[in-house]
């Protein structure tokens, strides 16, 4: 099973490669007047800019360098020079290379341990993140062109015998482009959650089978664009009326990643320490109208009231309510810890902490009166077998007990 994943997942890349590479043509792209003398119809155009935003904001980075390789490609040699940056080698070849090594880290990374990945999962959000930006600022204004714009020379001849014109065509276009902007922040936040979801698994062939999921998406939608624009672009508007339910969730998890990304770079753990009244932390399930994942904080009003006050996308008005009474005990990870509810000696998982409280769990334990601190089943039994190898490797020697005393001896 672990080598059928690892074949799809080199499989999937360079389908995404092809794909977007040669939905280059299909999805009309002018990045020049000269390299696309004949504009397509304005309908024709939507469509081709539907599947574009749809393919780029999945995977930022595999989607503009493929896009543009693609026009490099195809421009005549002495036009290449005036193609813009991400038409550009030195953008576009480092920018796949990436691409590869990042593949080949997903390949190679499904037989290790997920801990040992933990790291490369982390750069590769923190990349994810940084092209999401460059492309949504930088690449969208300049490839959205869906009304056609009058010649320059016409522009410049009008304006030189003392007209004053706007060009409707370049108007219309940018006034496009911030709903364009949209429609990307809202399909990649659902496409960066599946980085935050490997993030948080623990198993590297969950984090395989997330990623061939996210390049069977990208190769959908790159696929039928390249067959038919109206099917591309009917696909597309689905995947963003996805992203759009979504969105919600999403923008959670993708605040849970930040926190998560934030603690592991610079080590946090090691210079925090939890507050004695209040804490930052997110709901593990949906509670008291709170969807899973919100972010807010825990706070202690003694002698035994326990709020949980959040906003609504971070800037709503701020909402709270009351920690249900019960057994509430806090719970360590491998990754990070948990506060759980305990119900018929199971336990319940009511908060999630960042990162950066692992190693203080004691500490919050004592600052909400919380009465023990637990470890996961998962890390019982790798404690186990950790204990068992040190023992087999002599570092660890079990304490002899003594021998009772003989029958009849002197005590």
């Amino acid at each position: 099973m672990i080598k059928s994943i690892q074949n799809r997942v080199c499989v999937g890349v360079a389908m995404g490669c092809l794909l977007l590479g040669g939905t280059g043509q299909a999805l009309g792209t002018n990045a020049t007047a000269a390299e696309a003398p004949a504009k397509a119809p304005p309908g024709v155009e939507a469509a081709h800019a539907l599947s574009l935003i749809t393919g780029v904001a999945i995977s930022p980075l595999l989607g503009v360098g493929a896009v543009g390789a693609y026009h490099y490609w195809k421009a005549p040699p002495e036009q290449r020079s005036r193609l813009p940056w991400y038409a550009q080698p030195w953008f576009f070849i480092p920018a796949l290379l990436l691409v590869g090594l990042v593949a080949t880290k997903d390949t190679v990374g499904t037989a290790a341990p997920g801990v040992l990945k933990k790291p490369f999962d982390v750069a590769e959000t923190i990349e994810n993140k940084i092209s999401g930006l460059v492309v949504a600022g930088a690449f969208i204004p300049l490839v959205i062109s869906i009304f056609p714009e009058a010649p320059g020379a016409e522009v410049a001849n009008l304006s030189a015998a003392g007209f004053a014109i706007i060009d409707p065509g370049a108007l219309a276009n940018a006034l496009l482009v911030p709903f364009a902007i949209i429609a990307f922040a809202v399909v990649w936040l659902a496409g960066h959650s599946i980085n935050v979801l490997i993030l948080m698994s623990p198993f590297s062939t969950v984090d395989a089978a997330l990623k061939v999921f996210r390049l069977a998406i990208l190769g959908l939608v790159t696929g039928t664009a390249f067959v038919n624009p109206y099917v591309g672009a009917v696909f597309a508007l689905v995947v963003m009326v996805v992203a759009w339910l979504i969105a919600g969730w999403s923008f959670r998890l993708m605040i849970f990643g930040m926190n998560f990304t934030w603690d592991f770079v610079t080590f946090r753990k090691h210079r925090f320490q939890p507050g004695s009244e209040s804490n930052r932390m997110f709901t593990a399930r949906a509670i008291e109208g709170a969807p899973i994942r919100t972010c807010g904080k825990l706070t202690y009003r003694k002698p035994d009231s326990i709020w949980f006050e959040y906003r609504p996308w971070l800037i709503l008005p701020r909402r709270r309510f009351a920690l249900p009474p019960g057994k509430y005990v806090v719970e360590r990870g491998f990754v990070f810890p948990e506060i759980c509810s305990v119900t018929e000696d199971k336990l319940l998982p009511t908060f999630l902490l960042p990162p950066c409280y692992c190693g203080h769990e004691e500490a919050l334990a004592r600052a909400y009166s919380f009465p023990e601190v637990r470890d996961t089943v998962l890390l019982k039994g790798c404690k186990k077998v950790w204990g068992w190898f040190r023992s087999l490797a002599g570092v660890d020697k079990p304490a002899m007990e003594p021998l009772p005393p003989p029958a009849g001896a002197a005590v």
